[in-house]
């Protein structure tokens, strides 16, 4: 299995996931152009991707699905919720080719099964998804509001991750944010900190069944803020939670990552 990071952050996400014989986007949060060019500089060819997966409505995530769908002619997954309120808000326009799915339930693509996983993040109907083929389990958890019942067992399942690490507690709290937008950040609804998604990496790799070969290989960082974080800072902290040697990546604001691969 291969994931391509094109790009994280509040600007926008989108992610690229390969297996033997399926290739998938999860979010339109870029340009149709960028995400073309980005995934070319990977020797890939976007109108190979066999399905679009849209996380939730918030416009860094949802605003180019259209765009996408009519492009390239992918199919859109999405959530009924999730869906209505992209037409509305973010004018998303018409799209020939989606399919809707109930939060919670899974979808098949060949071989591969990707699991949708609610999450309680502000938006109308969130989710994260767990992409599976018959060796390896990779989660894309980003906008998960806080550690929800059930995450934790969700992170010991896998073999990588993409999770958020929005924000580092004293650059928000002592930040230029007003007060109201720092609480809806930090609390139940907003993002994962750096402090959150180390924990829970930590959790991961202890509870795996073989301590001294633990089940999850590696993590990227994603959805930093770039007022309240740094990659330098995402990374230390996670260094100084996991050690030395435990693989981590950042997924970058502006641009595409390397191949990530299991």
């Amino acid at each position: 299995m291969k994931v391509i990071a094109l790009q994280s952050g509040s600007n926008g996400n989108c992610f690229y996931v390969e297996t033997r014989n399926v290739r998938l986007l999860i979010d339109a949060g870029i340009s149709a152009r960028q995400a073309e060019l980005r995934l070319a500089e990977h020797e890939r060819d976007i109108r190979s991707v066999d399905a679009l997966l849209v996380t939730h409505d918030h416009s860094d995530h949802a605003k180019s699905m259209g765009i996408f769908q009519r492009k390239f002619g992918m199919p859109v997954y999405v959530t009924r919720r999730t869906l209505a309120a992209s037409q509305r808000y973010l004018k998303v326009g018409k799209m020939e080719r989606v399919r809707i799915f109930a939060a919670g339930s899974s979808l098949s693509f060949g071989d591969v099964i990707v699991h949708s996983i609610p999450t309680p993040h502000d938006s109308a109907e969130g989710v994260a998804y767990v992409v599976e083929d018959d060796q390896h389990r990779v989660g894309i958890l980003t906008d998960l509001g806080h550690a929800f019942d059930g995450l934790r067992e969700v992170l010991r399942s896998l073999d990588a991750v993409i999770i958020e690490s929005n924000y580092d507690h004293r650059m928000l709290r002592d930040g230029a944010y007003p007060q109201r937008l720092k609480k809806r950040i930090s609390g139940d609804g907003g993002h994962l900190s750096n402090d959150d998604s180390a924990k829970l990496l930590k959790d991961a790799l202890q509870q795996s069944v073989d301590t001294e070969n633990p089940r999850l290989r590696w993590a990227c960082l994603c959805h930093l803020s770039e007022d309240n974080n740094s990659p330098e800072k995402a990374v230390q902290t996670h260094r100084d939670t996991l050690g030395e040697d435990f693989p981590i990546y950042v997924a970058a604001r502006d641009g595409v990552g390397p191949i990530m691969e299991l």
